[in-house]
C-alpha cells in the first residue's frame, strides 16, 4: 500500500484500546513512516491506532517520551540512535543482539524489546537481485547500525564483504584505499552512509565510479531522492541499481507484525 502523500492523521484518545506508535531519530523532516502507517491505520479501521514522529536529537530524550507518551505500545528508531538506544532496552532479540543495532522498539507494559527489522528489509530485497550460481562479494559503504544489519544479512547467506571507512580502522578499507583490485572483486558496492539522501541530494560515497561494469550491482539504502547520485553514478557505468524503498516498506511490515502479536 502506498502512503497518501501529506496525509497527518489527529486521532482522539477515547479508551483503553488506544495505541500509540512512532519514530525516533533526527532529523526527521522527510521521514516516510509517519504518512505510511496513519495510511494503513486508516485502511485498516483502526481509528484508535496513531503514529506520531518524535525528533530527539538525544537519546536520552527518549525518557521524556515515555513519560509523556502513556499510550505509546512500540517505535522505531532512525539515525542517529540504531546503536545508542541499546543501553535504554530491557531486552532485545536474537537477531539485534547478533548487530548490535535496533530499528524497531516494541513496548509491553514497562518493559522495551528491541528488533532488527532491517535486517528482515534487505535480506528480502537484495536477495532477488543475487545469483546464488555466483560467489560474488560485497562492499558496505559505511559503518553505522545500519551497515550492521548489512553485514549481518551477507554473512548469513555466505557473501564476503569488507567495509568502508573514512577512517582507518582494524579489518575496514578507507576510502582512499579503494583501488582497480578493490573494485574489480566486489562485485556488489552497498550504500549505508546518509551521503545523497535529502537535503545532501548532490553528494555520494567518494568511490571511482569510473571503474564499475555491467558486472556491478549498486544498492542504496536511501529512498530519497529515489535516483541518488551514487545510483546515477553507478548507473551510468552500466551497473544495475536498486534504491531503499523495498527494503524499508518490508522492514516497517515487519514491524508491524511486531507490534500486533
Amino acid at each position: 500500500m502506498q502512503p497518501i502523500a501529506g496525509l497527518k492523521c489527529c486521532f482522539i484518545l477515547k479508551d483503553s484500546n488506544m495505541k500509540k506508535f512512532g519514530l525516533i531519530g533526527y532529523p526527521l523532516k522527510n521521514s516516510f513512516s509517519e504518512n505510511y502507517f496513519n495510511s494503513k491505520f486508516l485502511s485498516l479501521g483502526l481509528m484508535d491506532h496513531e503514529y506520531q514522529n518524535f525528533s530527539i536529537e538525544h537519546i536520552e530524550q527518549l525518557q521524556e517520551i515515555l513519560l509523556s507518551e502513556p499510550y505509546l505500545a512500540g517505535f522505531n528508531v532512525t539515525i542517529p540512535h540504531k546503536e545508542n538506544i541499546i543501553p535504554f532496552l530491557d531486552e532485545l532479540d536474537a537477531s539485534a543482539q547478533e548487530v548490535g543495532a535496533v530499528n524497531c522498539v516494541k513496548k509491553v507494559g514497562k518493559t522495551l524489546i528491541g528488533y532488527n527489522t532491517d535486517v528482515y528489509g534487505f535480506e528480502k530485497s537484495l536477495l532477488p537481485l543475487v545469483d546464488k550460481n555466483k560467489q560474488i562479494q560485497a562492499l558496505i559503504l559505511g559503518t553505522g547500525g545500519a551497515a550492521k544489519a548489512v553485514a549481518y544479512v551477507l554473512q548469513k547467506n555466505g557473501i564476503k564483504y569488507v567495509q568502508v571507512s573514512r577512517n582507518p580502522a582494524f579489518g575496514k578499507l578507507t576510502y582512499a584505499q579503494i583501488n582497480p583490485e578493490t573494485i574489480a572483486t566486489y562485485s556488489l558496492i552497498i550504500n549505508c552512509t546518509p551521503l545523497g539522501m535529502f537535503p545532501l541530494i548532490n553528494e555520494s560515497p567518494n568511490i571511482p565510479y569510473q571503474l564499475l561494469t555491467p558486472n556491478h550491482i549498486a544498492y542504496d539504502l536511501i529512498y530519497l531522492p529515489v535516483e541518488t547520485q551514487f545510483l546515477q553514478r553507478c548507473k551510468q557505468q552500466g551497473a544495475a541499481t536498486k534504491n531503499g524503498l523495498e527494503m524499508l516498506h518490508l522492514q516497517a511490515e515487519k514491524s508491524w507484525e511486531i507490534w500486533k502479536r
